[in-house]
């Protein structure tokens, strides 16, 4: 994600407790704690919440653009039929108002 490894987790938390000093540590890593927390929870209610707004669980792998072959959309949307008068929107053909 942001190029971090354990091994620069581990840098930061030394250089960290040799800034902050033994004292403050334990305190400012309970705050980290509870941050983390209150920030998973949030999380957390933002995807009840959209869940909830949304309605239905999507399938975001059904939806991944990586599974859609172009040269095959193409292929069926020549080969298929196209629709009638009636079913496109606003009862319009080919873009074109029917006039009578």
């Amino acid at each position: 994600m942001l190029g971090l490894t354990f091994d620069k987790i581990v840098v930061v938390g030394v250089i960290a407790a040799f800034v902050v000093g033994p004292t403050r540590l334990p305190g400012y890593a309970a705050s980290l704690a509870a941050f983390a927390r209150r920030l998973r929870q949030t999380a957390a209610g933002l995807k009840a919440r959209v869940d909830d707004e949304i309605g239905e669980e999507i399938d975001w792998q059904k939806l991944d653009p990586r599974r859609f072959d172009p040269r095959s959309i193409v292929r069926s949307a020549l080969l298929d039929d196209p629709p009638a008068a009636g079913e496109q929107a606003g009862g319009q053909a080919g873009g074109r108002a029917e006039t009578d």
